[in-house]
């Protein structure tokens, strides 16, 4: 296929998806998108050029590649068994979607049985790198899809991985996921310990930014996490969703994952506190050292 011929339907355009399927249009190859809301796909058709697909069926009648960008397991399994009764037999749909990796063998299973190939493609990034284009990107599948998905990988993300066979993209997104919850940890205990110190923390964050504790979150979250200031990267509410995909990925496996568990209670209590929309960077709220009786002094 041609990278200039628009022959690819988008379905989902959240927090993450809106900016993927942007990287798409520019590119000349995104045809439709199809979203539960139906104004904000008609927005974004509007802004871009494109069609608004009335349903999933429609898109898929039109597109012989369909990229999925949902938010649950649920979503991914319904939206597939709608495209494999639309697309034609030849179609490529590319789940970037973080699921079970049982639930991306399934869906490719029953893709397969109408001739449509099946890749999962699981990003990390979050918000900032989807608008960038700069997603790392896991696939799995075999390696005719993947050769397939490539053109279309390569617009929405910079570094793409083939990890092997359907479901490993979903499996190394879950190593990623579970390495998130305990920078995230690390970060904000840190950070806390370091307030509690009484030290410069701007400065501070500065120094341990460039040493062997860098990270990427020490870096971009922790000067916002001392103001207060938790600027949406990645939702609370889903990294605990993906949590949970990794708790029943490591029970299936017998490898403990506590750090991961310790992570997702906290999580559990910032949604009952209203705070599942925001960053994940908001843990900080749960760790920081209660301010000194004198500090406004």
């Amino acid at each position: 296929m041609s990278n200039s011929t628009a022959d690819t339907g988008f379905i989902g355009l959240g927090a993450m998806g809106e900016h993927m399927a942007a990287h798409l249009a520019a590119a000349g190859r995104l045809a439709a998108v199809y979203n539960r809301s139906p104004a904000r796909a008609a927005a974004f058709a509007e802004r871009h050029g494109v069609t608004a697909a009335e349903s999933v069926e429609d898109l898929g009648a039109a597109c012989a590649t369909v990229v999925v960008c949902v938010s649950a397991d649920d979503d991914v399994e319904q939206v597939c068994e709608r495209l494999a009764g639309s697309m034609a037999a030849g179609g490529l749909v590319i789940d970037c979607s973080t699921v079970a990796r049982d639930t991306a063998i399934r869906v490719a299973a029953r893709l397969a049985e109408r001739g449509i190939a099946f890749v999962d493609a699981p990003v990390s990034g979050g918000t900032e790198g989807a608008r960038k284009g700069s997603l790392t990107i896991m696939a799995g599948g075999d390696d005719d899809a993947f050769a397939r998905a490539r053109p279309t990988l390569d617009i929405m993300g910079e570094r793409i991985h083939h990890m092997g066979p359907v479901g490993a993209g979903q499996a190394t997104k879950a190593v990623n996921q579970v390495l998130c919850a305990g920078i995230n940890r690390a970060v904000t205990e840190a950070v806390a310990f370091g307030e509690a110190l009484g030290l410069p923390m701007e400065q501070v964050v500065d120094v341990v930014g460039s040493g062997a504790g860098g990270n990427w979150f020490i870096n971009h979250r922790g000067k916002t996490m001392l103001r207060d200031q938790y600027p949406l990267g990645f939702k609370v509410a889903l990294h605990a969703k993906d949590l949970g995909i990794c708790a029943a990925m490591a029970d299936a496996v017998g490898v403990p994952l506590p750090l991961s568990e310790q992570t997702r209670a906290d999580y559990a209590r910032l949604m009952e506190a209203g705070h599942g929309d925001e960053d994940i960077s908001s843990l900080y709220r749960l760790i920081r050292p209660p301010a000194s009786p004198d500090s406004d002094a």
